[in-house]
């Protein structure tokens, strides 16, 4: 009888680490364990006291072209002396490997171990030093271009509450405030001078996830899976957001963070006042966009957590709480 066939699995992780053994010069000895299975599934690799991270791409959610401008952008960075975890070659001098798993073949890198460990709660001099890795790195994105997604209002606000229309009823309390609040913030995307706007390759995903940080407090900026092209400012939402998220808005220890995280960005380029005025703004548009992204990925990710109650709340207690701490729509 052949296989039943499946639309996503997860790759035995000791059959990785002999693949990786062939394929790169690590020992027969090297380990491999599954850490984050998810949008892409996650190896730690373990090779005596060298570290690596094993990224397998879901099947059809980035293709050759798009893994392959992410390893330039990578490369450039690291280039540019950019913290970062970086893309390595096998022994052949080749960046992504081709995985012939059950569901289609899946592609698949071998990353360096960013030095450190993530921390939730982060000191301000942390968020200085964070701010001014970022600003490093948008100094050598800006005005530079990928061949991936452009981060457009159509991307980020209206496409992704289509995804949530699916799971969430149009007659709910909760999508009429996100319907009312796209029509606000389409209208400010549109009314946004856009000549006092950076543009180039953002991130789009830095937040403490994606940051390693040493006891020395040096940060690594790791998994560019969402890079693409947009404003510069977006990166800089999306990363006060998080800490609003995880500081739960307590004033007196998350201002203080916000502004050492911005003295940390400007002691490297400055931000205008422009940019400055849409970052609550952008910032409640990635809760959007990210929403829609769980929805996308109901099948083989977010089943296990998402729900119409699950949006409902997540609407109420983060996004609607954001906007309305920043009286958006009211202005």
């Amino acid at each position: 009888m052949k296989h039943f066939p499946v639309t996503n699995s997860n790759l035995s992780a000791s059959h990785i680490a002999l693949f990786l053994h062939e394929k790169y010069s690590l020992s027969k000895d090297c380990k491999c364990q599954l850490i984050k299975a998810g949008i892409n599934d996650t190896y730690l690799v373990t090779d005596k006291s060298d570290k690596f991270v094993f990224r397998v791409y879901s099947l059809n959610w980035r293709s050759k072209m798009e893994i392959e401008e992410e390893i330039r952008l990578l490369n450039q960075l690291k280039e540019n002396g950019i913290s970062i975890s970086y893309p390595l070659p096998d022994k052949e001098s080749n960046y992504i490997q081709t995985l012939n798993a059950p569901e289609g073949d899946r592609f698949a890198v071998l990353f360096t171990h960013a030095p450190g460990e993530k921390q939730h709660i982060i000191s301000e001099e942390t968020h200085f030093q964070i701010g001014q890795l970022i600003a490093r790195l948008h100094k050598i994105t800006h005005n530079k271009r990928l061949n991936r997604i452009d981060y457009t209002p159509d991307v980020i606000l209206i496409d992704s509450l289509k995804k949530v229309s699916a799971f969430l009823k149009s007659d709910t309390e909760e999508m009429n405030f996100m319907r009312s609040a796209q029509t606000y913030l389409l209208k400010e995307f549109e009314n946004a001078d856009i000549s006092q706007i950076r543009q180039g390759i953002v991130h789009l995903d830095i937040w403490f996830d994606n940051l390693n940080i040493t006891t020395e407090n040096q940060a690594t900026i790791f998994d560019f899976d969402f890079c693409g092209n947009g404003w510069l400012c977006l990166d800089i939402a999306y990363y006060i957001l998080q800490l609003h998220n995880i500081e739960k808005y307590d004033a007196k220890d998350y201002q203080p963070k916000v502004d050492s995280f911005l003295k940390g960005y400007e002691s490297i380029t400055p931000i205008s006042a422009e940019e400055r005025r849409l970052i609550p703004i952008l910032g409640v548009s990635l809760y959007f966009f990210y929403l829609g992204i769980q929805c996308q990925r109901y099948d083989n990710w977010s089943n296990s957590f998402l729900s119409e109650n699950y949006l409902k709340r997540f609407i109420n207690g983060l996004v609607k709480r954001y906007y309305d701490i920043y009286k958006l729509g009211n202005k």
